[in-house]
């Protein structure tokens, strides 16, 4: 017998009395349909998920950004923080009133590096949709045209670890992987209904011993670390042709491949580079400069700490785990104090999973990380370490405007934790995305399992 509050059904039945995250109709454009603009491909039809004016009163709040209110109020309305301060705070007649003392409430986690979807559960070789291991060069592949919306690793990243939007990449056997997605975590029946509205896609990319090991085991370039270099700067060196040929003559044959490079010249699409060790990464930076694109984020980045600085000065993120390492010789040189000394150089830092067991516990993955920085004498405040795990990953995703700090007018991504966030007894108790409930630990109607899941053993379950 199916939940009557679960699975794709139900998001078939609320989208279709959601509001648009409170954003107010647009008027009737003047333009003759010759001379509208064309509607983007594979376009976001994402819609909130409806909700209730909400007061959570008495709890400790981060909000994302560094800040920290000891008996604060959150108010969310109309999908949006209408208000967050102290216990003097405006609450609206007529607010669901929700008494969090003893508890902690932080913007939703945003997972930076996730494969969702692409490669979602159960783990099988039909679900392994992450890498088109064709080529190095896959620059034309979309993430989102293998996420599998029924993927339970979805709403498991929901409910225990109070993840409200995510990444989905493609995988890093490639040099250029292809088109990343950025997604908000609520049941849809397609992804275009997960897509988070208004986001830019990223390009995947990679360096070191991915590439160079799974073609050169084939016998083509690269097959080193100087030919993965040489076949980057190769394929920058056609997409500044094709940008070029197109801006001369605009009824250019399309090229997929050269379009998304053409984004990444044009600083609409961000880059998002799967690397290892600094050496690497400092020369990717010269890359970077030779032909006139930016690296957003160098993910993994094992080795961060050796060029903090660089990064800072850079402006480059570091998608970074706790204390993941030794899985292979670029993955060897790690330390565990690796974010906290990022951080301490004041380069912009990011804790990410790329697994689907850790994108539950990123909380505890920071909590870590701050651990072996105050060994280490560097003390991170626990408000400021939350910048890690929302405003950081949100402004290297370029969506920080709209999501990752509770400040009036942004998504009401909000996470309710039953304690200290960063402990590993805590849970999230509730959890609220564009202002709607989304996950209640206390209502088991509430607990999201997809029509995959439906009848199985386990189904839904929180351990």
């Amino acid at each position: 017998m199916k939940h009557l509050l679960t699975g794709a059904a139900l998001a078939a039945l609320l989208s279709a009395c959601a509001t648009t995250s409170g954003e107010e109709p647009k008027a009737a454009s003047s333009q003759t349909p010759e001379a509208a603009a064309p509607e983007p491909v594979y376009a976001s039809t994402y819609k909130a998920y409806p909700g209730v004016v909400t007061a959570i009163t008495g709890a400790t709040v981060f909000d994302g950004e560094g800040g920290r209110i000891d008996n604060g109020t959150v108010v969310l309305a109309d999908g949006k923080v209408l208000a967050v301060g102290g216990a003097d705070t405006a609450i609206p007649e007529g607010a669901t009133r929700i008494d969090a003392a003893g508890k902690w409430v932080t913007p939703g986690v945003i997972d930076i590096h996730s494969h969702l979807g692409d490669y979602p559960s159960p783990g099988v070789e039909a679900h392994s949709d992450g890498n088109e291991i064709t080529s190095p060069v896959r620059p034309e592949v979309w993430a989102e045209h293998s996420v599998w919306p029924q993927d339970p690793g979805f709403s498991r990243a929901l409910a225990n670890g109070g993840v409200t939007t995510l990444q989905i990449l493609p995988g890093s056997a490639n040099l250029f992987g292809g088109r990343t997605v950025t997604l908000k975590n609520v049941p849809a029946r397609t992804v275009q209904g997960m897509k988070f509205p208004g986001a830019p896609h990223g390009l995947k990319m990679a360096c070191g011993e991915n590439p160079k090991r799974v073609y050169g085991n084939r016998n083509q370039m690269p097959g080193t670390r100087m030919g993965n270099m040489a076949l980057n700067r190769q394929t920058w060196l056609k997409a500044q042709d094709y940008k070029r040929k197109v801006a001369k003559d605009p009824n250019t044959p399309r090229d997929l491949q050269m379009e998304t490079l053409v984004g990444v010249l044009d600083g609409e699409i961000l880059v998002h580079n799967h690397c290892y060790r600094a050496d690497e990464m400092a020369q990717v930076l010269d890359m970077a400069k030779e032909f006139g694109y930016k690296v957003s984020t160098f993910h993994h980045a094992v080795e961060a700490y050796k060029i903090a600085d660089l990064l800072r000065d850079n402006n480059v993120c570091g998608a970074l785990w706790a204390d993941w390492w030794g899985f292979k010789m670029e993955a060897y040189d790690a330390i565990n104090e690796n974010i906290p000394l990022m951080h301490k150089a004041g380069a912009c830092t990011i804790v990410h999973s790329d697994d689907s067991n850790g994108i539950q516990r990123l909380n505890q993955e920071a909590a870590k990380a701050m651990g072996d920085g105050r060994r280490a004498g560097i003390e991170i405040a626990p408000e400021t370490a939350w910048t890690w795990l929302s405003y950081n990953p949100a402004k290297a995703m370029g969506i920080s405007d709209q999501t990752g700090s509770l400040k009036p007018g942004k998504m009401a991504d909000v996470v309710l934790w039953n304690g200290d966030p960063f402990s590993v007894y805590t849970r999230p108790e509730r959890v609220w995305i564009d202002g709607a409930l989304m996950y209640d630990a206390n209502d088991p109607k509430r607990r999201p399992v997809s029509d995959f899941e439906l009848g199985q053993p386990g189904e839904g379950d929180v351990k």
